[in-house]
C-alpha cells in the first residue's frame, strides 16, 4: 500500500475499519515526535507553528503576539 502526497489524517480516515492496514500505516507512515527544531513549539493561541516567538517562554506566533502584547506588558513603539 503506497500513499504518495496524501496527508496522514486523510489516509487514516480511509482505512479506519481495516485493522491490519492501520497497524502498517502507523508503523511506517506516522510522523515522528520532534525534540528540537521549528516544529516543536506551536502557538498557544492559534496553534500555528510558523513565526513562533520562543524567547522568554512566550510561545505566541508573531500575529497573535501583536494582539496580546499590551496584555502581556509590552509597549508598542511603532
Amino acid at each position: 500500500m503506497r500513499f504518495d502526497g496524501m496527508p496522514y489524517d486523510k489516509i487514516r480516515k480511509q482505512v479506519e475499519h481495516k485493522p491490519v492496514k492501520i497497524s502498517r500505516l502507523e508503523r511506517f507512515n506516522k510522523g515522528k515526535d520532534r525534540k528540537f527544531g521549528k516544529n516543536t513549539h506551536p502557538c498557544r493561541k492559534c496553534g500555528k507553528r510558523n513565526g513562533v516567538i520562543v524567547k522568554y517562554g512566550l510561545l505566541y506566533c508573531r500575529q497573535c503576539f501583536r494582539e496580546e502584547a499590551e496584555k502581556l506588558g509590552f509597549r508598542k513603539f511603532s
